[in-house]
């Protein structure tokens, strides 16, 4: 009998012994996050906001600009976690990537996931897609935490999807001119909630105008990323060393700051827009860096 009880208790001193590795293990493992953007919601939500209206026609997004913003905005929250990726999530008809969307899906950490566009111009099957990958991703442990752009009711499944794994759900709204652009019962479910407002888009929502305007002495890239090369010897001295010791850790990515600034000022010196340029965006950001890098 002492023999058993022995046993009995030598494997429950095992047990503990693994819970306690086990548990170690888990606190070393550094937290992650993922940002889910519906970008029909940020399409309409976001060209309501600065161009007055959600006609995406009406108006240019420099997606890879506002990721870049959205990735350091999460950067800031989740200050001891790291990223997985941004999943971009929109409409095409027959999920074939229109340009735009090939563009989005060529940048870093981020997935473009595509669901159907009906003939009236409806997105169908993203909701789902969200609810897929967010409940897949919680399931597995991939990420602790979830950073939702989005504002349809229809993405509550998802929400308690994802919540019922452990992750918890961040909802980022779009600041509404009037009124209210997220559905009440997905404010409910959510862990927490932040609304982003207009001077965080203005940035990188711009009325269009005419094709003939946007292209009239539009520069090279050649060009634009010597512009970018320009402002980095420009901001290198003005802030020293340090400071580039402290940027150098995020590349790709710049701070929203300093990219925001950045834009201004290579606008201001090729007096011409890059509001929805994306190859000339990454063409002065290239330059910016590769004379940063080159000086360190």
């Amino acid at each position: 009998m002492n023999d058993d009880l022995a046993a009995l208790a030598a494997r429950i001193d095992h047990t503990n012994e693994l819970l306690t590795r086990m548990l170690a293990e888990v606190a070393k493992t550094p937290s992650t996050h993922a940002i889910f953007v519906d970008a029909g919601y940020l399409y309409a939500a976001a060209g309501r906001l600065v161009a007055g209206t959600e006609d995406r026609r009406a108006f240019d997004l420099d997606a890879e600009g506002l990721i870049e913003a959205l990735i350091d905005r999460a950067r800031t929250i989740f200050a001891d976690s790291r990223l997985l990726r941004v999943y971009w999530y929109d409409g095409a008809r027959r999920r074939i990537h229109t340009a735009e969307q090939q563009t989005v899906a060529e940048l870093p950490d981020v997935k473009v996931r595509l669901g159907n566009l009906n003939a009236n111009n409806q997105q169908k099957g993203v909701d789902s897609l969200i609810r897929s990958d967010l409940e897949s991703l919680a399931r597995h442990r991939a990420i602790s935490d979830a950073a939702l752009l989005g504002g349809d009711e229809d993405l509550v499944s998802a929400v308690e999807a994802a919540q019922g794994y452990g992750a918890r759900v961040h909802l980022w709204g779009i600041e509404a001119p009037e009124g209210r652009n997220q559905a009440e019962p997905l404010l409910w479910e959510v862990d927490s909630q932040r609304v982003l407002d207009l001077d965080f888009f203005k940035p990188y929502v711009s009325r269009r105008t005419s094709a003939f305007d946007t292209s009239v002495n539009r520069p090279g890239r050649e060009d634009v990323r010597f512009v970018g090369a320009q402002i980095a010897a420009k901001w290198l001295a003005a802030r020293g060393r340090e400071s580039l010791g402290e940027l150098l850790p995020g590349h790709p990515y710049l701070p929203g700051s300093v990219d925001q600034d950045l834009l201004v000022e290579a606008e201001g010196l090729l007096q011409y827009s890059l509001r929805g340029q994306v190859d000339l965006r990454r063409a002065l950001r290239d330059g910016f860096w590769e004379h940063l890098q080159k000086q360190y």
